[in-house]
């Protein structure tokens, strides 16, 4: 059987998605920063789950860090079923709080180390009959967020190029799913360093990481374009939708000012 590849797979979200395709009985390969987690969840979801696994310990905000990914799976013979891409951050505060190297290191791991994995897999998932590539995007992406402007930028690009690709693959085997969480009990907010109010807005309506990821990789499998998970980011989906841009800007962007 060919592996299913989740990059962020150490942490949050990702280990998440890792051990619910474990428990459905997916091959993996985790990719991450942390050579000694991943050891650790990788023996762990190997014993648990009876399955095969193996990681790369990579930082893929690195230039040419997809191209290695790449090249790692070639020496050991690995096909990809299934490619998550997962990885990502936030900066939070005024755009020129942060420097200019942190806000392109955030966009190389965002969407370009995306787009490269997408592009430099996307052939190889094409020869199976049956492949998938879940992009994790962000409730974020369906309106600017003052305060997490280029974050939420970046996931607006995430969403519209999962939903462009999905449409020029829909005759191929590969499906393509975008699904876009909203606050979620990870560590986001510390590496975001959200403020305290945005926390205490975050912890009303956190969801577990287990819950996205059940709900992910069931839209994943299940052919599904777009899901937004939980009913209250649905909801402020639809709102977003339905009222004035300034007036949802100004709601989202009171949370973190």
């Amino acid at each position: 059987m060919a592996y299913a590849l989740i990059t962020g797979a150490s942490k949050g979200i990702g280990l998440a998605i890792a051990e619910e395709l474990a428990r459905r009985k997916f091959d993996l390969i985790l990719v991450a920063r942390s050579e000694s987690l991943l050891q650790d969840i990788s023996s762990r979801l190997a014993s648990t789950y009876s399955i095969k696994t193996d990681f790369l310990a990579l930082d893929l905000a690195q230039a040419g860090a997809a191209l290695r990914v790449v090249e790692w799976l070639q020496g050991k013979k690995y096909a990809i079923q299934m490619l998550v891409n997962n990885a990502g951050y936030g900066l939070s505060g005024p755009f020129v709080k942060n420097s200019l190297a942190e806000h392109l290191d955030m966009m190389q791991l965002n969407m370009t180390a995306l787009v490269e994995l997408t592009y430099l897999f996307l052939p190889q998932l094409q020869q199976q009959s049956k492949a998938y590539i879940l992009n994790i995007g962000s409730s974020a992406a369906y309106q600017a967020v003052p305060g997490l402007s280029l974050y939420s930028a970046s996931k607006v690009f995430v969403l519209q190029f999962s939903r462009g690709l999905r449409q020029e693959l829909k005759r191929s085997a590969v499906s393509v799913t975008c699904v876009c969480p909203g606050s979620t009990d990870t560590a986001f907010v510390d590496r975001a360093q959200i403020g305290e109010k945005g926390r205490k807005a975050a912890k009303q309506v956190n969801m577990t990481p287990q819950e996205v990821a059940r709900q992910a990789v069931e839209a994943t499998l299940s052919g599904k374009a777009e899901v937004v998970t939980g009913m209250l980011n649905k909801l402020g989906k639809l709102m977003a939708w339905l009222m004035p841009k300034g007036i949802v800007e100004k709601t989202a962007g009171s949370i973190y000012d």
